[in-house]
């Protein structure tokens, strides 16, 4: 897909599916410095940045923030590479990097994220943001595949309340309502397939039904320097959120 393409196809639908964005050298490369910073790094995190579906289990680890920030490999990935090229164009400007994410949802046990629009949390006024999803395994409909309302990012911000599901506190209240289902759209992937979506694009991903596969990704997030963040508002939700993960047993203070 050309450059005209990729941006008129995410204008109208509010996202845009990339093929082999990234190729079997580079996957490869992410995945070994991901197990590299799962070894080395994340033992250092702060608690609220590293989610576990059994915070008791390590082997449930199912997101980690800021990868980025953390580490200057990732760092790279975040800020001098081919993601952000693809975020000023289809942005059509000038973008700040602002998170690097890691995704799991570990077989049988990785449970649905639920419908939610990404600007919810960003608080953004205008509300111009991008999210590139890459995955680093095969991703389909049985372990938990992306799934968009196509052209929701037209139709402005729903109501979203608490949900009980880590890693996405907030959720669309009235999900689904009118065409939401029958504008809805599954995207399974193979590793260095990309998905980029704006910040007001509905989506969703179901539990993984797998016994034996996980569901392995990378997202990405920029915001457009056009865009204002309310930045008191978005810390304070944040500390509000840390507290709460941690009174609910949800994340484990460290000793």
């Amino acid at each position: 897909m050309n450059q005209q393409d990729a941006k008129q196809r995410f204008r109208h639908d509010g996202y845009v599916f990339l093929q082999q964005f990234l190729g079997e050298t580079d996957v490869a490369e992410i995945r070994e410095n991901m197990t590299r910073f799962i070894q080395d790094v994340l033992p250092s995190l702060p608690v609220e940045q590293v989610y576990y579906e059994d915070p008791g289990d390590p082997i449930t680890l199912k997101q980690i923030q800021q990868l980025g920030k953390h580490d200057s490999y990732f760092g790279h990935w975040q800020n001098n590479s081919a993601f952000r090229e693809l975020a000023e164009l289809l942005l059509e400007g000038a973008v700040i990097p602002t998170n690097m994410q890691y995704f799991n949802k570990p077989p049988g046990i990785g449970k649905a994220t639920p419908p939610h629009q990404d600007g919810f949390y960003f608080m953004l006024d205008p509300c111009e943001a991008v999210t590139l999803w890459l995955a680093l395994e095969k991703v389909d409909e049985e372990n938990g595949c992306v799934r968009y309302i196509r052209g929701s990012h037209c139709e402005g911000m729903r109501p979203h309340r608490r949900t009980e599901t880590l890693g996405f506190s907030q959720g669309i209240a009235d999900f689904p309502t009118g065409d939401d289902m029958a504008k809805e759209v599954a995207f399974p992937a193979q590793a260095g397939d990309l998905l980029a979506h704006h910040a007001l694009t509905i989506h969703r991903a179901d539990q993984n039904c797998s016994q034996s596969r996980t569901r392995q990704a990378i997202g990405l997030i920029y915001y457009s320097e056009r865009a204002q963040e309310n930045a008191a508002t978005a810390e304070a939700y944040q500390k509000k959120l840390a507290k709460c993960l941690t009174a609910t047993g949800k994340v484990i203070r460290k000793a």
